[in-house]
This record gives structure tokens, sequence and C-alpha cells, in this order.
């Protein structure tokens, strides 16, 4: 089975509607699939609502779980705190920062600051991560993104070694805009073994992290 918990839809900038995203889910044989949108102080509540209904439909006709998200995107570093926590209290289950990637121009403290937050869940591509950032991370039980998207993923193997480092636990994420950038659970194999995940890691990241993280939603 699959886990995906990094996803885009029209609702931003991704290509599809909730329902083709969460059909083409399923024949890929996910069993979970978080819907993140961009989202920041202008349109959360939006977002939030939109994938809440779409989740009562699409979880009625098929066998996955769509969780409830929001990627907070090149918002303010210090206001990420505050944000997440007004994500999750108006029915975000899951929140994802979108961290300081080495392709785009994500302001400085973006780590940092998702780092401190006990609302973040995820810190996604977050491409150079510096210790203070990491060490923040474990103590606030924060996931770390490996992601298989084109840019995104040159960091990939910094990232690895940096949560071996604190034994932060990782999930492989696509954060699919369009039809094809979703994959199977063999693609993010090869995703994991390409940023030196051991075999051993890697049944941790694709099986037993994901678990992990929708028990505690």
């Amino acid at each position: 089975m699959r886990y995906d918990f990094h996803t885009h839809t029209v609702f931003s900038d991704g290509e599809l509607i909730p329902s083709e995203l969460v059909r083409r889910a399923v024949l890929l044989e996910h069993a979970a699939l978080a819907i993140t949108d961009h989202g920041d102080a202008s349109n959360y509540r939006e977002l939030i609502e939109k994938i809440t209904l779409a989740r009562e439909e699409l979880e009625r006709y098929w066998d996955i779980r769509v969780i409830v998200g929001i990627e907070l995107t090149h918002i303010p570093p210090k206001s990420i705190p505050k944000m997440a926590r007004r994500c999750k209290d108006f029915g975000a289950e899951i929140v994802v920062v979108h961290g300081e990637t080495v392709v785009e121009p994500v302001e400085e403290g973006t780590n940092y600051y998702a780092s401190i937050s006990e609302d973040v869940d995820i810190l996604a591509h977050p491409g150079l991560i510096d210790r203070e950032s990491a060490g923040n991370i474990k103590e606030n039980s924060i996931f770390l993104e490996i992601t298989s998207r084109k840019g995104h993923s040159l960091t990939n193997g910094h990232v690895m070694n940096v949560a071996r480092d604190y034994n932060i636990p990782v999930l492989i994420n696509t954060d699919a805009h369009s039809p094809t950038d979703l994959i199977d659970v063999d693609f993010a194999r090869k995703v994991g073994l390409g940023c030196g995940m051991s075999k051993r890691e890697l049944e941790n990241v694709l099986y037993h992290y994901p678990q992990d993280l929708i028990k505690r939603l």
C-alpha cells in the first residue's frame, strides 16, 4: 500500500479536482492521500471547507483515507506557528509547511519557525535544513519530507542524512500537481534508495511512519 501526504488540486495550483486526484491514487493502491493545497491567511478556511466536503463524498464510495490538509506556502516565517494553529482549529488534520527548497525564493527562517510549532506535522522539501531546526523538529515530533518532485528532490540526500543523525521520521511524498505526479510504492522505493536509505529505513518510511502519522490525526 502507498501513502502520500502532500498533493495539490485545482483549488491552488494543481491540475485535478479532488475526485480525479483521489481516483488516480486508488488505482495506484494508496491507503491514504492528503490533499494539501497552498494556503495563507487569505484562503485557509475555504481550502479546508472544500476538501472536507470532497472527503465526505469520496470516502463513501472508495476504499481510501482522504486526509484534510493544507500547505502553508511562502508566508512570513514568524506567522507560521499562529497560522498552523488556526488551520488545526478550523479542521485541518495535517498542516504541511512549504520548506526552504533550493529552487524557490522561500524566506530564510521558514524551516526554523515551522520547527518550533507544535501544530506543524510535516516540513516539506526543507532544502539544506540546519541542525538547530532539526533538533526542534525532533522535539516537536514533526516529519521531514523526502520528495519525488523535480527540483525539490535535489537535496533529498542532505535531508535524509540530517533525519538519520537526529532520528527524525521521514515520509516519501510527491507534492503532486499533475496527473502523472502520483507514484506507486515501487517508484517510492526507488526514491528512497536513491537518497541513501537502507532497506530497513525504507520499510519504516514506506509503511510504519505513515501509519504513525495517521494514528495521531
